[in-house]
């Protein structure tokens, strides 16, 4: 469908049109405004990603423990478990 939309011809078409429409003397001025509106665009986005940080947050690396570790830990855990019972009772 829009295939040859943006050829030559149809660009010199469109250049008429906006002749007729804006004038000679208007043509210039929309042409600054339009590449000043593009630059200040440019601008504000460079400056938002400079503001923003892009550096992702670095996570602690979680502790690897070994299965004898684990078990050491699981008997601790549990003879005090079984010594405030006995604390409890008496």
């Amino acid at each position: 469908m829009f295939e040859g939309l943006f050829q030559p011809m149809h660009l010199i078409i469109i250049l008429a049109i906006a002749l007729v429409i804006f004038g000679p003397g208007k043509l210039p001025e929309l042409g600054a405004g339009l590449g000043k509106s593009i630059r200040e665009f440019k601008k504000a986005m460079s400056d938002i990603s400079k503001d923003i940080e892009v550096t992702p947050a670095v996570k602690e690396p979680k502790e690897i423990v070994s299965p004898a570790a684990m078990e050491m830990k699981k008997e601790t855990a549990s003879k005090e478990t079984m010594e405030a019972k006995k604390e409890t009772v008496v």
